[in-house]
């Protein structure tokens, strides 16, 4: 467009979601519905029902008496599974009658389980005489790949086969480039009057005072063999599902209405990314552009619930270690020993005009696979699960010393790819690694945190080989701990420096910039005790600390921009890896106000939900924080922050005896929090934390005789 004389160009970009979207999801399927309760192909087009990286509705819209219904509301469970909309009539006339407003009320409700979206309509007639109403349901399936609809343009696509209508569903069916077949099957529970492969016309007729019901199941299919169900069925499925993850969780209560929603929320988001697959649970890291299975995401989410759920852990693990890399193949950064950054399952990954199918383009999973390994083993003590993983612990060492190090340095370090990510770091932003000047840093790229992985990695295989016996190893993995140690006091903390560097460049000149990523080496536990308490100090300066929430960049840095993804804005997750480092050194006093600031944060957002990231503005009386344009809601490792967040605030620890809380504090919003079925080995035992001024007293419930519980405050 053009403007005053200059041009205006919009680039293709991912659209952002409406604060107002619905969006609920079960395993590979995930669907976002306008508040309506409709897929709508207006705007940027992001709404849809998708199944395995493609999207199998585009165009889902309901109409009666040829007019969209009147929006009463709309909300999602507090459980995640059902989505529930009202509407009703506008003034209009039907036929020769007048139908004021409200007469006629309808309710949607909304069902996703195994692949199949179920929709129920009740229509209540609220007037005085029968009604006789048309019904329209009109319907689209492009079959995009997720990636086109994020903005990637394709050069060829693959064709969409003539539909099949018969007497109660519609069968529309795509054939991939990449050879496979996708349909889309609609049925109805009431054959429609009129049925095409567009839409779908009822007439209803409701007496006074009665309801109708119509049931819709929308079926995504690409080769899947699943038997058809009623919404009843499916319902009761997803909440038996449900309650056996409850089963094996902890509970948690508080004193505080709004933690508690916010904790509530947080276990419920949890429990919907979380997805079944053939080696164990794994929590898919985000919707709606990261619904499937990331490296990072899963590893960074099991540290988080690890006391909560450890077979959120064990299924990481699992999944993780089936998925590790075994050859070299740079279109896929994969090398012996690398663990899986992310894995897609649609047409655009299947054909290759994206590496994501199995991709390794990160230099982080690794070591954090390492470290989830060993804190596993201190939860659970589970020794037979630790030998089969072992030879996957040293395959991932293997790569750490060899592919990981190009130089031989010691450190761990990153090359760009030329057709995936250029940075391999959480913050894998083209522009989030870079000098105070601007410039940006020749590979191979050190990054700050990972060598802190990298410590804390060779730490927990000391550990683990000592559990199993390994003794000559033991000595070997703490000496190479130490000089990882060395390195970082050395070369990321230059004499003179204020703060340590976000990175080390190919010529091992350090990148001197402020950013939230030193904060994780409180975390690995890598610093010695006054490098940890200047860098927390300088952690919680204005320039860093918005008061929602330290940003991943200084407001003093060129690059500073609070409505960047990676360089100013906040994220939970980042905060609470910090938070659990602030733990370990016993500055709690830190960490109360980062919950706090965290908690206070989630007020702001829909549902007590925390986003994937929020803007970095700094904090002003009587304002919220700004919400960042494209931010997942629900995002795994968000959700998983008020865990980390709350354990780390207790200093809850696992003995192998029984449980330990090290310096235990709760904030003031929390006079007491409830903790029943934390698991210690093959028992569980009932707390209650009661929080007297700056002191926590721990009170024992129900336990075992076996089972310690020790306070060291």
């Amino acid at each position: 467009m053009e403007e005053g004389g200059l041009k205006f160009y919009i680039l293709a970009t991912s659209p952002g979601l409406s604060p107002r979207t619905l969006t609920f999801k079960h395993g590979d399927t995930f669907a976002l519905f306008g508040a309506e309760g409709d897929i709508v192909p207006e705007g940027l087009g992001e709404q849809g029902l998708y199944h395995r990286g493609t999207r199998h509705l585009s165009r889902w819209e309901l109409f009666c008496c040829e007019t969209k219904p009147f929006f009463l509301g709309s909300s999602l469970s507090p459980d995640g599974i059902l989505i529930q909309v009202h509407l009703t009539n506008p003034d209009l006339f039907v036929g020769e009658t007048f139908l004021p407003r409200g007469s006629l009320h309808l309710r949607r409700l909304k069902l996703l389980y195994q692949g199949d979206y179920y929709e129920e309509l009740v229509f209540t007639n609220y007037a005085f005489s029968e009604l006789r109403i048309p019904v329209v349901i009109r319907f689209r399936a492009d079959f995009v790949d997720i990636f086109e609809v994020r903005g990637v343009r394709r050069h060829r696509r693959g064709h969409i086969l003539p539909p099949v209508v018969e007497e109660d569903r519609v069968r529309i069916s795509y054939q991939g480039l990449d050879g496979k077949l996708r349909t889309t099957e609609i049925l109805f529970s009431t054959p429609p009057s009129a049925l095409s492969p567009e839409e779908a016309r009822f007439f209803l007729s409701l007496p006074p005072k009665e309801k109708v019901n119509l049931a819709v199941v929308v079926r995504c299919l690409q080769g899947e063999d699943r038997p058809e169900r009623s919404f009843g069925s499916a319902l009761f499925l997803r909440r038996e599902e449900r309650k056996e993850l409850l089963r094996s969780s902890v509970r948690v209560e508080s004193s505080n209405e709004h933690f508690n929603r916010w904790f509530e929320r947080s276990e419920n988001d949890l429990f919907m990314m979380l997805t079944r697959t053939p080696y164990g649970l794994y929590p898919y890291a985000g919707i709606p552009w990261f619904n499937t299975i990331f490296g990072r995401d899963g590893l960074i989410v099991a540290l988080q619930t690890l006391w909560f759920n450890p077979e959120i852990a064990r299924g990481v693990l699992e999944v993780l270690a089936r998925t590790q890399a075994t050859e070299e193949d740079p279109a896929r950064d994969a090398e012996p020993g690398k663990i899986l950054h992310e894995m897609r399952f649609g047409e655009m990954a299947a054909t290759g005009e994206i590496p994501f199918a199995r991709y390794y383009g990160t230099v982080d999973a690794t070591p954090l696979f390492v470290i989830l390994a060993g804190a596993y083993y201190e939860r659970t003590q589970d020794t037979e699960f630790l030998k089969r993983l072992w030879p996957h612990l040293e395959l991932a060492l293997h790569w750490m010393e060899t592919h990981g190090d190009p130089d031989g340095d010691g450190l761990l370090e990153y090359q760009p790819s030329r057709e995936g990510l250029i940075n391999k770091g959480w913050k894998d932003s083209h522009d989030s690694v870079f000098h105070r000047d601007g410039s940006f840093p020749q590979p191979p790229i050190a990054l700050v945190e990972v060598q802190g992985y990298l410590y804390r990695a060779y730490l927990e295989m000391a550990r683990l080989a000592r559990a199993l016996g390994k003794h000559d190893l033991v000595l070997t993995f703490l000496s190479r701990a130490e000089a990882v140690q060395e390195k970082i006091h050395r070369l990321f903390w230059p004499s003179g420096a204020d703060f340590p560097a976000l990175a080390l460049d190919g010529r091992k000149k350090p990148c001197l910039v402020r950013t939230s990523n030193p904060g994780h080496l409180l975390f690995a536990e890598v610093l010695k005790e006054p490098e940890a308490v200047r860098l927390t100090e300088e952690l919680f300066r204005t320039d860093l600390f918005s008061g929602w929430g330290i940003r991943t960049l200084s407001k003093r840095e060129i690059f500073y921009n609070p409505v960047s993804y990676h360089n100013g804005s906040v994220w939970p997750h980042d905060n609470a890896l910090i938070a659990q480092g602030l733990a370990h050194y016993g500055f709690k006093g830190h960490l109360e106000r980062l919950f706090q600031a965290l908690f206070e944060a989630s007020h702001y957002f829909p549902h007590a939900r925390l986003p994937e990231l929020f803007c970095g503005f700094t904090r002003h009386y009587g304002e919220g924080p700004v919400h960042y344009p494209v931010a997942c809601s629900p995002q795994a490792w968000a959700s998983g922050a008020v865990f980390m967040l709350l354990a780390a605030s207790l200093g809850l620890k696992f003995t192998g005896k029984g449980v330990a809380f090290l310096r235990p504090r709760l904030p003031a919003f929390l006079s007491r929090v409830h903790l029943k079925g934390l698991r210690v080995g093959e028992h569980t035992v009932d707390l209650e934390c009661l929080r007297h001024e700056k002191d926590v007293v721990i009170n024992v419930l129900r336990k075992p005789k076996s089972v310690e519980v020790l306070v060291v405050k």
